[in-house]
């Protein structure tokens, strides 16, 4: 007689009815072109007028460019450069570069000429497409790196100067009857960012067809850029920051209206571009945002009824810490910002600070002071802290150490560069660098980088706690807290701050004021800092973050 476990153990084992088909970015453009053909895409041009694209005309000229890259030669795997703000154009190159069979490589227009020749000759970029407006910055380094070609973008509608060839015209001669998607695997590069490289020099994250769709995927969720078709996009974060933080794909994918600032960042600009077409939601650095609702409540008083904000717009934050004060100051106006982390290197969304249920029914205090963290980890991301020890911290909101992090859109390795243990761990976890602690609901909080937490008498002190506590003052506008050597404590905390405008040198509130300010925030006296100077602005690196090793060059001692 047969028995149940040797009939069982008989059988074939069971395996997915599903198809086998990869994961690809084409599909998201096919289906923009199919499903979203009337939807709208603004661009703001180098003279601040509008020009009115359709999702239809995006996968028209999306897929001309990709005929275009094919017929000058483009092999599967070459690198494309793009030299661009924020645009229609930009938004093609991202689609039609990987559709050719090319991966999209953003340079950074912030760096230095010779930064950004450095990064172009590491990454063996083949062709550039650039802003006509930033023909002027490509020359001071085209003596450094030579791309075989050069594609100019007419942004400013100007005439495209020889011998470069106009985008615009190479589009409007290539015709795509029987275009064929370059063959791919899911796991073939579509794109690249360099790091900031402010310890060292840039380094390379490659992202996939099967990264990208994953990472889209999660963003798209309703707890974080909680995409519908009825939105209005403004995304101020670059397209050349971990594109854009990846809201482009997302958008793409839901057919969602995107307006694009183009080159005007401007406080006064973001508010005209915002009063005339009102976004559901936006994304940018604080610094940004910052200089938005100053601007915006000085003119409550100054040109009452010049702007609207719109209300009931999310806002995601991040690339550096989101000070409480901020938070408050937006939702004043019925806007709630959501802080964000994450790096180039996690492509970036890893965690975001959303109202998790068990809030629901917190006091406003408790829900300001959660929103004023990093978040939670995003799905599909793993998220660990590990202590000085070599193990886990626990999740109690007050063990801290390094943030370690792995998933699918995690990379695991840098661009031509050996896998070190200063950035991998051996089992594989990307070493982040940030310090934080988690609490018990998942919420983490950034205390620091590990290279600017300071070390006072053998005890830590968080100087992103002491800027977020400072910026809460309402006499300061931004402040930045760094190391300086102390021959008793080692290591003591110094403030730089930079005033709100109006307020005259002569006026400042004095030192034992911060102080003050700062004890009556929590912090034990040991804390507090020394010393305090008056800055005009805190340094930045290219991707809006406090560039404190300039700081610590201007104050040593």
């Amino acid at each position: 007689m047969t028995t149940p476990s040797s009939s069982s153990a008989a059988q074939p084992p069971i395996c997915s009815t599903m198809m086998q088909m990869p994961l690809s970015l084409n599909h998201l453009l096919e289906r923009a072109g199919t499903l979203f053909a009337s939807n709208e895409i603004v661009s703001r041009l180098p003279d601040k007028s509008l020009v009115r694209h359709s999702y239809g005309a995006f996968y028209q000229r999306t897929r001309q460019l990709a005929q275009a890259l094919q017929n000058l030669g483009l092999q599967k795997g070459e690198r494309v450069a793009t030299l661009c703000w924020n645009h229609h154009a930009h938004l093609e190159c991202y689609f039609g570069i990987p559709a050719a069979g090319g991966v999209m490589h953003t340079l950074n227009l912030r760096l230095s000429p010779e930064e950004i020749a450095w990064i172009a000759n590491d990454a063996q970029d083949k062709v550039l497409i650039i802003d006509d407006v930033l023909l002027p910055l490509y020359q001071q380094f085209a003596h450094l790196y030579h791309f075989e070609k050069v594609i100019v973008f007419p942004f400013s509608g100007a005439a495209v100067p020889a011998p470069f060839t106009d985008y615009e015209q190479l589009l409007a001669s290539t015709d795509t009857q029987g275009f064929q998607y370059a063959p791919h695997a899911e796991d073939d590069a579509v794109s690249m960012c360099y790091t900031s490289g402010t310890t060292g020099r840039p380094k390379g994250v490659v992202y996939s067809h099967r990264s990208t769709i994953l990472h889209t995927l999660v963003g798209c969720l309703g707890d974080f850029w909680g995409l519908k078709g009825s939105d209005v996009i403004l995304p101020v974060t670059p397209m050349f920051h971990a594109n854009s933080w990846g809201i482009p794909y997302g958008a793409v994918m839901m057919g969602v209206k995107l307006v694009f600032p183009g080159p005007h960042l401007h406080p006064e600009d973001l508010l005209d571009l915002m009063t005339a077409e009102p976004p559901t939601l936006s994304l940018g650095v604080p610094t940004i945002w910052m200089g938005l609702i100053q601007a915006f409540e000085a003119a409550q008083t100054t040109q009452p009824g010049r702007w609207k904000l719109p209300a009931g717009m999310r806002s995601l934050v991040g690339g550096a810490a989101v000070p409480e004060a901020l938070i408050r100051a937006f939702d004043r106006h019925g806007i709630w910002i959501l802080q964000g982390w994450g790096m180039t290197e996690t492509s970036p969304l890893c965690t975001v600070s959303y109202p998790k249920s068990e809030l629901k029914d917190a006091p406003m205090d408790e829900r300001y002071r959660r929103a004023a963290m990093a978040g939670v980890p995003v799905p599909l991301t793993e998220l660990r802290i590990r202590g000085e020890d070599g193990l886990d911290a626990p999740w109690d909101g007050q063990h801290v150490g390094e943030i370690q992090v792995r998933g699918p859109f995690i990379t695991g390795s840098y661009h031509q560069v050996p896998v070190s243990e200063d950035k991998f761990s051996a089992d594989g976890w990307l070493r982040t660098g940030d310090v934080a602690s988690v609490d018990a609901l998942g919420f983490v909080r950034i205390t620091d980088r590990t290279k600017d937490l300071i070390k006072s008498g053998g005890e830590w002190i968080s100087s992103v706690d002491l800027e977020n506590a400072l910026m809460a003052h309402l006499d300061v506008a931004e402040a930045a807290v760094i190391a300086i050597p102390d021959p008793k404590w080692s290591e003591r905390p110094l403030a730089c701050i930079v005033l709100k405008p109006g307020r005259a040198q002569g006026q400042a509130p004095r030192p034992e004021d911060f102080a003050a300010h700062l004890l009556q925030h929590g912090f034990a006296k040991w804390q507090v800092p020394d010393r305090y100077e008056f800055i005009d602005a805190v340094p930045r690196t290219s991707t809006g973050k406090f560039y404190k090793l300039k700081l610590r060059e201007r104050f040593p001692a």
